[in-house]
C-alpha cells in the first residue's frame, strides 16, 4: 500500500497518481488531529496555494476537512507565495498553514508543506507525528467535512489577503529608494505566485522593471518553475539582450528561491549569494550575529565570517534548521546552496523575494555588478568554485552504497582527507581547503555529489574522484 512521507519541505506526489483528493484529506486530518493533540486548534490555520493544477481545489476540499473537526481556516483569495504564508502564520498567531505547493518540482508533482505556529518549516517531530497519523488513517474514511458555505456561517471560514501587510513589511527591511537609483531591473516570477511581488513594490518605488512569464501558467511554461540557469535562458537572454537592464530577478513557483541575472547575462550561482549578502549585511547594515548553512552550501561563506569574526552553524540539509536558528534570533543569515535564504528579523522560511530585492539594493549601493562584487571578495578571502552533480546508482551499488560509505578512503585527488563530517550525509574536507560531500535522495536511487575547491581545475579533479569512489 502507498506511505504518506514527508520529505524536507513537505509531502509531495504526482497528481492523480498518489496525490489525490483522498489522501490530500487523510493527510488533512492528519494534521488537524495533530493540531487538536498539542492543544492549539482554537487558533486556526491558514490554507494556501501556488499556481500549480488544481490547487484551489485541493485548498477548498482542505478547509472542509478542517471545519469538519471544528479547526478554522485562513483561506488565502489566491495563489500565496510561501514566505508570505509564513510571515501571516506570525502575525495573525495562527497555529500554522497548509500551503499546497511543490516549489520548483515540475508541474506533474503537487504536495502539501505544513507550516507549525513558529512559521518555518516542520521539523522532523512534527512531521514524523502527521505521518504516523495519516498511515494509520489510509483506506478508510475517516476525515470528517463540512460544506464550505455552513463552515463560513458557523465562522470556521475566512477569506484572506494577506499580500499588502507583508509588503508593507518589507518596506521596513528593503532600502527601496536605494533601489530606485539603480536603473532597469529585469523580473521573472516563471509563472508563480511571485506575480504582484516582485514587480509592485519596484514600480511604486519608481523603478524601471522589465517582466517576464508573469501570468499564471500551471504547466509553467513546459519547464520545472526553477530559477537556474538551464531553465531560464529566455530570461538570460532578455538580460544579456538589452543594455539597459542592470539586474534580472527571479523567483520560482512558490517564491521561496531566488534566481539573479547580472547586467552581462550571468547566472550568479546562490552559493555566491548568500556570502556577497552576509558581507553586505556586516558591513554596510553592521548586523550582528552568527551565519548558519546547510552542509552541502559553499565554504566562500565560512571565509566572510572569518574575516569578520563570525560564528559558523553547519546544518543538515533543509531549511527548517536554518529556520529554526532565525527564530531564536541567533542568525544574521542562513542559506543553502538550493537558493534559499533569509535574515535576522525575518520569518524563519525561504524567502526568493526578499533575496532578490536584497540583491537589487546591495548592487544600487555598492555601485558595481555582482560580477565585480564577487571578484572583489574573491580578493579579500580567496576563490571558490563550487559544483553538484546527479549520480544514478545500479541496483547493485544501491545495495551496497551504505557500507561503501564506512570504507571511504584517506584521500581523494592525492589530497588527504583532514575531517570526516557526518551532519548529513558524508563530507570529506581535504587538506588544502578542497570538500566532497555524498548524500543519498531518500526516494529514489541517486548520490549527490557536491564539490568545492579553488579553481575549477582542482574542483574537477575533486569531483571525478568522489564519482569514481561511488561508481567503483
Amino acid at each position: 500500500m502507498y506511505r504518506i512521507a514527508f520529505g524536507t519541505s513537505g509531502w509531495r506526489g504526482i497528481l492523480c497518481e498518489d496525490f489525490t483528493f483522498e489522501n490530500v484529506k487523510v493527510v488533512t486530518q492528519a494534521i488537524a488531529d495533530h493540531v487538536t493533540a498539542i492543544g492549539e486548534r482554537d487558533k486556526g490555520l491558514i490554507v494556501a496555494y501556488d499556481t500549480r493544477f488544481m490547487g484551489e481545489r485541493f485548498a477548498k476540499e482542505t478547509a472542509r476537512v478542517l471545519a469538519g473537526s471544528g479547526i478554522k481556516a485562513y483561506f488565502c483569495k489566491r495563489d500565496t507565495p510561501t514566505p508570505v504564508v509564513s510571515f501571516e502564520i506570525l502575525r495573525r498567531g495562527a497555529a500554522g498553514a497548509i500551503n499546497f505547493t511543490a516549489s520548483h518540482n515540475p508541474p506533474e508533482y503537487n504536495g502539501i508543506k505544513f507550516s507549525p505556529s513558529w512559521g518555518g518549516p516542520a521539523l522532523p517531530e512534527t512531521t514524523g507525528d502527521i505521518e504516523r497519523r495519516a498511515n494509520e488513517m489510509l483506506g478508510e474514511v475517516c476525515y470528517r467535512e463540512l460544506a464550505l458555505d455552513e463552515a463560513a456561517r458557523s465562522g470556521l471560514l475566512e477569506e484572506i489577503d494577506p499580500r499588502r501587510t507583508y509588503l508593507a513589511e518589507l518596506e521596513k527591511k528593503v532600502d527601496f529608494a536605494a533601489i530606485a537609483g539603480l536603473g532597469t531591473v529585469a523580473v521573472n516570477a516563471l509563472y508563480g505566485t511571485g506575480r504582484g511581488y516582485l514587480d509592485e513594490p519596484l514600480t511604486a518605488h519608481k523603478v524601471s522593471v522589465r517582466t517576464m512569464n508573469m501570468h499564471r501558467d500551471p504547466y509553467f511554461g513546459g519547464f520545472p518553475p526553477e530559477p537556474s540557469e538551464k531553465y531560464i535562458q529566455d530570461f538570460i537572454n532578455l538580460v544579456k539582450g538589452d543594455p539597459a537592464i542592470r539586474l534580472g530577478i527571479a523567483t520560482d513557483g512558490d517564491a521561496d528561491r531566488f534566481g539573479i541575472i547580472d547586467e552581462d547575462g550571468t547566472f550568479i550561482e546562490p552559493n555566491y549569494i548568500i556570502a556577497l549578502l552576509l558581507d553586505y549585511l556586516v558591513r554596510v547594515r553592521k548586523m550582528t550575529g552568527a551565519v548558519a548553512r546547510s552542509v552541502a552550501t559553499s565554504h566562500l561563506v565560512d571565509a566572510v565570517a572569518r574575516k569578520h569574526g563570525i560564528e559558523v552553524i553547519e546544518t543538515p540539509v533543509g531549511f527548517k534548521y536554518i529556520g529554526e536558528l532565525i527564530s531564536q534570533d541567533r542568525i544574521i543569515i542562513g542559506g543553502e546552496e538550493s537558493a534559499g535564504l533569509t535574515i535576522k528579523g525575518h520569518v524563519p522560511e525561504k524567502d526568493g523575494i526578499l533575496a532578490c530585492f536584497l540583491v537589487a539594493e546591495m548592487v544600487a549601493r555598492e555601485g558595481m555588478s555582482v560580477k565585480r562584487l564577487l571578484e572583489r571578495l574573491y580578493g579579500e578571502v580567496g576563490t571558490f568554485v563550487t559544483k553538484r552533480e546527479n549520480i544514478t546508482l545500479s541496483p547493485e551499488l544501491e545495495a551496497g552504497y551504505a557500507a561503501k560509505q564506512h570504507q571511504a578512503p584517506g584521500e581523494f585527488a592525492g589530497l588527504k582527507v583532514r575531517e570526516t563530517v557526518t551532519v548529513d550525509g558524508s563530507k570529506f574536507i581535504l587538506e588544502d581547503g578542497s570538500w566532497l560531500l555524498f548524500r543519498k535522495s531518500g526516494t529514489e536511487p541517486v548520490v549527490r555529489l557536491y564539490g568545492e575547491a579553488s579553481s575549477a581545475e582542482r574542483l574537477a579533479a575533486v569531483m571525478a574522484a568522489g564519482k569514481a569512489f561511488i561508481l567503483g
